[in-house]
């Protein structure tokens, strides 16, 4: 989000506007310093550790070794990315017409609470997977990957609502920052009982049973329900909900669902109408790619030359205690530089990383890889989403962000994608994480091409339309 203090253009944010930053202190710079900011933020804190342990860790080691034990190994780690990728496809599809019902009805809150318990309960029902349960466990997947995707929307939908203009790319840093130190919190405790069931005063060693052996992996999926429901209350107390958006030919009787179909084929053909919005949800598309794939397959590759999967979840949690700082840093970063530029260097840092992976070969280059990406990875992906914010109007922020869902769950289904598809044709997966490149020299490229301060003035003159009476909703 180019603008103003932290956030203009590709030009230097004005002296009087900084300086107000400055005099706010510590809390200020890194956008935190009103409780609804804090509120609001806690939910990437609440939410990721959801994302750190079911996602990225725990889970697939255990749907694997458990839940898919009867299968062979290649028939259970298939079954999990397919039942991983109903569950992105599914946010994908309905993201869009849940994010306008949230506009049209003013039901943000509600329907991120909603999402919210569904994807709780999952990741709560989880503690019931047993040996050979892999069908239970691939339908808690896909429900607890929709709920968390779909209350990301809605949260999302919330920053131009909760952060002014000029506060918004330190605001989704902070958010992003707290969610790497949050999920890595509950990561390393998780593994800490994992691996001395004792602290908890489990059993241990030779001669218990299955249940009794499992039991410290399946307390950690009950202790991330718990987690995100304990620390997303402050947003539900202290964020207000925005008002709902109705146009001139949309009473209060008309039905929501089918206003909801009506406005997507506008908000498609609007997107043409604002250029600098479109063009940055295709760079992201593209670059997100990238990103998403390096995530996605790290740990693949890594296991496929040999590092072991204690190194693997030791560089986890490097990741997501380096990337504490360094998001708040890209935060502050985008006062002086602006978001585009910023992120701009996090594609070029992400274009290394690639490089280094080619030649990666041992323990210590995967440690490496783990403080470059938890460098860069959450201040790429925070200050994506505050720019797409600083383009886009308020009042349709549920809309516009149901096709920013899109383009970031396509980031878990097409880079992985190209991935497979160059290791059939060049027989190497070295190969294909050197052709990740290609996402974030194009993704760049075309961010390079959005022109933030036409994009933000396009922005806020619809939403002083939408503020007019005589106009309530610009079309």
């Amino acid at each position: 989000m180019d603008r103003g203090l932290g956030v203009g253009g590709m030009g230097n944010p004005s002296e009087g506007r900084y300086e107000v930053v400055l005099k706010r202190g510590f809390r200020g710079r890194i956008g935190l310093d009103r409780p609804e900011l804090v509120a609001w933020t806690l939910y990437d804190w609440a939410n990721s550790a959801m994302v750190t342990v079911v996602v990225a860790s725990v889970f697939p080691i255990y749907f694997l070794r458990v839940a898919g034990a009867d299968l062979p190994p290649a028939v259970a780690t298939q079954r999990f990315a397919i039942a991983s990728t109903i569950g992105l496809a599914l946010v994908a599809v309905t993201a869009p017409i849940l994010g306008v019902i949230a506009d049209r009805v003013g039901i943000k809150k509600r329907l991120l609470g909603a999402s919210m318990s569904v994807g709780v309960s999952a990741v709560a029902g989880m503690f019931f997977i047993g040996h050979g349960d892999w069908l239970l466990a691939c339908v808690l997947l896909i429900l607890a990957e929709v709920g968390a995707g779909l209350s990301f929307v809605f949260y999302d939908a919330l920053l131009p609502h909760v952060a002014k203009p000029e506060e918004m790319d330190r605001v989704s840093a902070a958010a992003y920052a707290l969610g790497y130190f949050g999920g890595g919190t509950l990561l390393a405790v998780n593994l800490a009982w994992i691996q001395w069931p004792g602290l908890l005063g489990i059993p241990s060693g030779e001669g218990i049973s299955e249940a009794q052996a499992t039991l410290p992996v399946r307390l950690a999926f009950l202790s991330v329900a718990l987690w995100w429901v304990v620390f997303s209350i402050p947003l539900f107390v202290r964020v207000k909900e925005p008002a709902a958006v109705l146009g001139p030919e949309e009473p209060d009787r008309v039905n929501p669902v089918r206003v909801a179909f009506r406005r997507l084929g506008r908000t498609l053909r609007a997107l043409r109408g604002y250029r600098e919005a479109f063009v940055m949800l295709l760079a992201f598309l593209l670059y997100n790619d990238g990103i998403g794939t390096i995530i996605k397959m790290a740990a693949i590759f890594g296991a496929e030359i040999g590092i072991g999967q204690g190194a693997m979840l030791s560089a986890i949690l490097v990741v997501q205690f380096v990337g504490v700082p360094f998001t708040f840093l890209f935060g502050m970063l985008a006062g002086g530089l602006g978001a585009k530029r910023a992120i701009l260097l996090g594609l070029l840092v992400y274009t290394g990383i690639s490089m280094l992976g080619y030649l990666m070969t041992s323990e210590s280059h995967f440690f490496l890889l783990a403080i470059l990406i938890g460098m860069v990875q959450g201040g790429s992906q925070a200050l994506s989403r505050s720019l797409f914010a600083s383009l886009i109007p308020k009042a349709r922020s549920g809309e516009f962000f149901g096709f920013f869902a899109i383009a970031e769950k396509f980031a878990g289904i097409l880079g992985p994608a190209c991935f497979a598809a160059v290791i059939a044709v060049t027989g190497s997966s070295r190969s294909a994480i050197l052709s990740v490149i290609v996402f974030f020299l194009v993704g760049g490229g075309l961010l390079a091409l959005v022109d933030v301060e036409a994009g933000r003035a396009k922005a806020r003159e619809e939403d002083r339309e939408l503020e007019s009476a005589d106009n309530p909703l610009a079309t």
